[in-house]
């Protein structure tokens, strides 16, 4: 094989500038409409897990006046179902060990809020979302146990 010929196939075996700019061109497009839907992932995600938290923390509540024949009060707050409260209503039957393990936090890392009475039930437990604001929508909202059913 001659050296010109050599040369010759070496040249056909690149990719031309307009190939290699026709392929940004479609990566491009694909990540315009892929990226807005994955950097919404991570809101949904801990939406999820607040819904999750607050269902749990139900069945502590529940768990406590099932034993106390009481919710614990706002001021005893949730607190209640990690050590004895003091205060009224009194814990007489507290479960030793408590309810949880740790005071809960949401997703953002906030502590959830507890109300007894609440405006919307028995009580209103819930995360003021993202935000850490009452209101907003979306994330930045309100997530609580009257959303989503017991």
């Amino acid at each position: 094989m001659s050296a010109s010929m050599h040369s010759a196939r070496l040249q056909q075996r690149g990719f031309t500038l307009i190939e290699i700019m026709v392929v940004v061109v479609i990566l491009g497009i694909l990540a315009a409409v892929v990226v807005p839907k994955i950097m919404n992932r991570p809101d949904d995600a801990r939406i999820t897990k607040a819904k999750q938290d607050i269902r749990v923390i139900e069945s502590a509540l529940n768990l406590y006046k099932l034993d106390n024949f009481y919710y614990p009060s706002t001021q005893q707050g949730l607190e209640a179902l990690v050590a004895p409260p003091q205060g009224d209503p009194p814990a007489k039957n507290w479960k030793s060990g408590g309810y949880l393990q740790k005071p809960p936090t949401d997703p953002w890392g906030n502590p959830y809020q507890y109300l007894q009475p609440g405006t919307k039930g028995e009580f209103d437990l819930f995360s003021l979302g993202s935000d850490n604001k009452p209101g907003g929508e979306g994330a930045a909202g309100d997530i609580g146990n009257w959303d989503i059913g017991s």
